[in-house]
């Protein structure tokens, strides 16, 4: 079972205009997921619009049968995706996709958007 980051790559800070910025905040943060999931058994996916505007920059850790995770607010760093990556490779190795508190990586925490159960199975 893949666990996947899905980052939005049009998300943008308020003032994203006056930092005069070639690319969105997205954007730039999903290179920095990009590189650090990279030799990682999670894999990245970039959407446009999560519709999260008001917690930028948002990113969905999720895998099949697992409890999924909205988290946003991140500023565009190194830190906040090593977390990030980090965060989803704990969540790939966990059979429901809930992940110890003390093992949160410091960069997510209080960076929890929503969660959602799993799907259920078709019958």
């Amino acid at each position: 079972m893949t666990t996947w980051i899905t980052i939005c790559d049009t998300c943008k800070h308020a003032d994203w205009a006056e930092r005069g910025m070639e690319q969105t905040d997205g954007e730039a943060l999903a290179v920095l997921i990009e590189a650090q999931a990279d030799g990682t058994e999670v894999r990245t996916r970039r959407v446009s619009c999560m519709m999260g505007c008001d917690n930028s920059c948002n990113v969905t850790v999720q895998a099949h049968g697992k409890l999924c995770y909205t988290l946003g607010r991140f500023e565009v760093s190194e830190d906040a995706a090593q977390g990030i990556v980090d965060y989803a490779v704990a969540h790939a190795g966990s059979e429901t996709g809930q992940v110890p508190y003390r093992e949160w990586p410091q960069a997510v925490k209080g960076h929890f958007v929503t969660r959602h159960a799993p799907l259920p199975e078709d019958t």
